[in-house]
């Protein structure tokens, strides 16, 4: 896929105030400082559609940007920011549960994941989420760039496996560097793929 526009559309705290319109939406989803931002940026070759920060947990809204004319592309708060406090961490936890079970247009849920690190409950816990909830979604793994691959590979391997113990069927999983670009062709032909098949049933 090529991306020849992106353009920002809305932001929202509301889920029900997103788009109403009948496009696909795939949405981006992980902790705070899974590096989402930079990601969003990479796959659409624009440096300063996502707001990037040094400071994790910038995102408090549900962003859409329009791609090619023909899908969203949804940027969803982080979860797991402590330092948020209490009642703003139980608010961005009920935007992305209205979002994710009520959004009829979402059609993909990426989950960010962090390659460097261990297996982070957080994170096994919202994947069970949306398995017990029949969720469509794939996983992304990013930094890897900031280690070698052997690393990368070892660290994703581990984190499928820990899945396995849970999941009879793995969800697709792409590997990806915002610095060197790394996954993003996968990523977007894996969207084309979906929208593809979406046309196809419609007709």
């Amino acid at each position: 896929m090529d991306i020849t526009s992106a353009e920002f559309v809305v932001s929202n705290s509301r889920a029900d105030m997103c788009p109403q319109t009948h496009l696909p939406e795939y949405a981006f989803i992980g902790r705070s400082n899974v590096g989402k931002s930079s990601l969003i940026n990479m796959l659409t070759k624009n440096p300063k559609l996502a707001m990037t920060s040094a400071t994790p947990g910038k995102t408090l809204l549900i962003n859409h940007f329009l791609i090619n004319k023909e899908w969203y592309l949804v940027d969803l708060p982080g979860y797991g920011y402590a330092q948020r406090g209490k009642k703003m961490m139980e608010k961005i936890q009920k935007l992305i549960e209205y979002y994710v079970l009520e959004r009829e247009q979402m059609t993909c849920l990426f989950v960010l994941i962090d390659s460097r690190l261990e297996p982070q409950r957080i994170d096994l816990e919202f994947i069970e989420w949306l398995g017990e909830n029949g969720i469509p979604f794939a996983l992304i793994f990013t930094k890897a760039d900031k280690q070698s691959v052997g690393k990368t590979k070892a660290s994703v391997n581990r984190f499928l496996n820990t899945l396995k113990e849970q999941w009879e069927e793995l969800p697709p999983h792409f590997i990806s560097s915002s610095e060197n670009k790394t996954g993003r062709k996968e990523i977007l032909n894996y969207i084309e793929q979906v929208n593809r098949s979406l046309k196809e049933q419609a007709e």
